[in-house]
């Protein structure tokens, strides 16, 4: 009996310890793929960097966060946002959102198409720029508010 019961607890053991490598080495996987996103997007917004500057904008700041209160059934909340870049030409300021990809850099895109009408309502900037980073293009977007 002695011996079953030794050989149950390092079973458990063996048991827990490839449990514990499955899920280090799962983290590993997500965590490359993470860096790599995080790798891609900063190479992105370099180059978007270059090809503004290229246009005639200055880059004013980078990752501006902004936040605004906002009430639901009574109860108060605060929203944030964070742009790209905040740039300026010929004395107006735009908030310039960064996209890659093959639907992200369309402004008719609704998620695309949201995140524009946000940046408008929380920084109140003079335009509003989609820098298409694989067709190296900058879109100025204007909605017709009635």
């Amino acid at each position: 009996m002695d011996i079953l019961l030794w050989l149950l607890i390092v079973g458990l053991l063996v048991l827990c310890l490839l449990l514990v490598i499955a899920l280090r080495m799962s983290q590993g996987k997500a965590s490359k793929a993470s860096r790599a996103r995080n790798a891609h997007a900063q190479w992105g917004e370099q180059e978007a960097e270059r090809l503004l500057r290229t246009a005639g904008y200055a880059i004013l700041d980078r990752q501006v966060a902004r936040s605004w209160a906002m009430e639901v059934d009574g109860e108060d909340y605060e929203a944030s946002v964070r742009a790209d870049l905040l740039v300026k030409k010929d004395g107006q300021v735009y908030v310039a959102e960064v996209k890659t990809g093959r639907l992200a850099p369309d402004p008719l895109y609704p998620p695309t198409r949201r995140q524009l009408l946000e940046y408008l309502f929380v920084f109140d900037p003079d335009g509003l720029l989609v820098v298409d980073i694989e067709s190296r293009s900058i879109r100025e977007v204007v909605f017709q508010l009635a």
